[in-house]
């Protein structure tokens, strides 16, 4: 069982930055895909940015060059800095992890949290 908790979410103005946090309850080494998920009322559930267990990053085109993801072994956390932010990053962000064990997938996700650009 993989345990995530998110923070850092809040409302800023578009232009303005936000650093949100997960920490997760294993090792972040042991996890095969981690990152940031986000949904829009009324959207779809969207992956934004992801660390791939071999080093590899993907963002979404949309936050490419404004959001950087990273992750800290020691802590067990991840992050996501969010610069430049628009009002279509409004959404609730969620931290997920995929992990394998014994060869079968699972999914974890955190509880969301709230990301609003507005003026």
């Amino acid at each position: 069982q993989v345990q995530l908790v998110e923070s850092g979410g809040g409302s800023v103005q578009p232009g303005g930055s936000l650093r949100l946090s997960c920490v997760v309850s294993v090792d972040i080494a042991s996890i095969d895909i981690l990152g940031w998920y986000r949904q829009a009322p009324g959207k779809t559930f969207d992956s934004v940015a992801l660390i791939f267990k071999d080093g590899t990053i993907d963002y979404r085109d949309s936050v490419k060059g404004r959001f950087t993801i990273s992750g800290d072994n020691a802590k067990n956390e991840v992050y996501l800095e969010m610069n430049n932010l628009k009002s279509e990053d409004t959404a609730v962000y969620y931290c997920n992890a995929y992990r394998r064990v014994n060869g079968l997938g699972k999914t974890f996700r955190g509880q969301g949290i709230q990301v609003t650009v507005s003026s």
